[in-house]
């Protein structure tokens, strides 16, 4: 797809999710939170699972992390926003520090290191009772207005992060970061011999992965006013964002953003229709979507669909 076309596409959607206050109801006003929450997590998995190929099931770990460092930050007087911003530098230090190591695995190796740092962090922050209320989590003070006024502050916080985040990927996509990264995805060795310093790239590719999770989760905590382990770091939220940019099309710009829009919106059809069945058919039908599509929905050629569609209504009038 045209790169032009791409970024008319995210404008346009970016400007539905924005307006939803004035034409829709509470309930997609919510939705639209979440879907542009989900939109930035995405696109931060890109930069190491997308441009990179490394296989990280880490988001969790820099999410719930970041709920808490924001939700202490708060808890010990320092400003919401300000304490969004302690969140983002303290995972991204975390995530520069645990890069140096966790990135000499490749493949599964690495897939399985990371998804067990998850849980890792998990098991600290419930046993640290005395700073993080262990599993009976934290409270945080709750912005006035009421929870309409609210939702539509955090809409703007998020669209706000999801497009600064669009706005990194289309710088990296288009800088020698970018480029080195895709040599490393297609053969890391001879990305090495070649003079790529590959170390230092994929550092950078899993801190830039991590950076604004962690202000996505410390802005998730004041939205909510209370986190506890299980819900900060669920482990389907760590493989439901990889499999979110898988469905739209890893490595690219737009990508993250439909496949997230596309998976919430079979979420959502199947949640209304499937109540018991819902997650089955849900996984049944996304692992058929990459088994088929492996470049994700934007690697369909709509052009030419569009044309045999064109060709199939114009035949039958053709003919009489």
């Amino acid at each position: 797809m045209d790169r032009r076309l791409q970024y008319i596409l995210f404008a346009v959607w970016v400007l539905a999710l924005a307006s939803t206050p004035f034409w829709a109801s509470n309930y997609i006003v919510r939705l639209a939170v979440v879907v542009a929450m989900y939109s930035t997590l995405t696109l931060s998995w890109n930069f190491i699972g997308g441009f990179a190929g490394y296989p990280s099931f880490s988001t969790a770990a820099f999410f719930g992390l970041g709920c808490y460092a924001g939700a202490l930050a708060q808890r010990s007087g320092i400003p919401m926003v300000l304490a969004w911003g302690v969140a983002t530098l303290f995972v991204g230090a975390f995530a520069a520090a645990l890069g140096g190591i966790i990135l000499r695995l490749r493949g599964h190796y690495f897939a399985i290191g990371s998804i067990g740092i998850v849980e890792v962090v998990r098991l600290l922050i419930s046993s640290w009772g005395s700073l993080t209320g262990g599993g009976d989590g934290l409270n945080l003070p709750l912005l006035s207005g009421g929870p309409n006024a609210v939702a539509r502050i955090f809409l703007i916080v998020m669209v706000t992060l999801m497009i600064v985040t669009f706005l990194i990927t289309v710088y990296v996509d288009r800088s020698r970061l970018g480029f080195g990264l895709r040599c490393i995805q297609q053969n890391e060795d001879a990305a090495n011999m070649a003079g790529v310093n590959i170390t230092l790239y994929k550092v950078i590719a899993y801190t830039l992965s991590a950076l604004f999770c962690g202000t996505v989760g410390a802005a998730y905590s004041s939205w909510t006013g209370y986190i506890d382990p299980t819900d900060s770091f669920s482990i389907i939220m760590t493989v439901k964002v990889p499999v979110m940019c898988l469905l739209g099309g890893p490595g690219t710009v737009l990508g993250p953003v439909i496949g997230t829009a596309a998976f919430t919106l079979l979420e959502e059809v199947f949640w209304a229709n499937f109540l018991d069945y819902n997650r089955a058919i849900l996984g049944t039908v996304i692992v058929i979507l990459i088994f088929f599509l492996p470049g994700g929905l934007l690697a369909i050629s709509y052009r030419d669909i569009g044309g045999r569609l064109a060709r199939m209504f114009r035949g039958p009038k053709a003919a009489a």
